[in-house]
């Protein structure tokens, strides 16, 4: 069943080149919720895209400190989760949940 925290818990779809190149060891990344662990987001995952996974791996980027036009600032940290599907599951990040 969908629930409102499982949209708190995945914030959108990583559209990189390192995580396209995930897909051909059937994973998928996404930015997650600072706060989430491993079991939620299998949780949210499995009950949005209606998929079996079979493992999660997360790391947490930390916000650099940047300089633009003199003024000194920091970008925000986030978490991202790289999940690994069950053979025979795909989720395709190019359309809406």
């Amino acid at each position: 069943m969908i629930s409102a925290k499982h949209y708190d818990v995945i914030k959108s779809p990583v559209i990189t080149e390192k995580a396209t190149l995930g897909a051909e060891n059937n994973q998928v990344t996404f930015k997650v919720a600072i706060d989430a662990n491993k079991p939620a987001i299998k949780a949210a995952i499995e009950a949005l895209f209606d998929v079996k996974v079979k493992k999660v791996n997360t790391l947490r980027q930390q916000g650099k400190i940047k300089r633009f036009r003199g003024v000194k600032g920091q970008r925000a940290e986030y978490k991202k989760a790289m999940v690994t599907l069950a053979e025979g599951h795909t989720i395709d990040v190019t359309t809406g949940v």
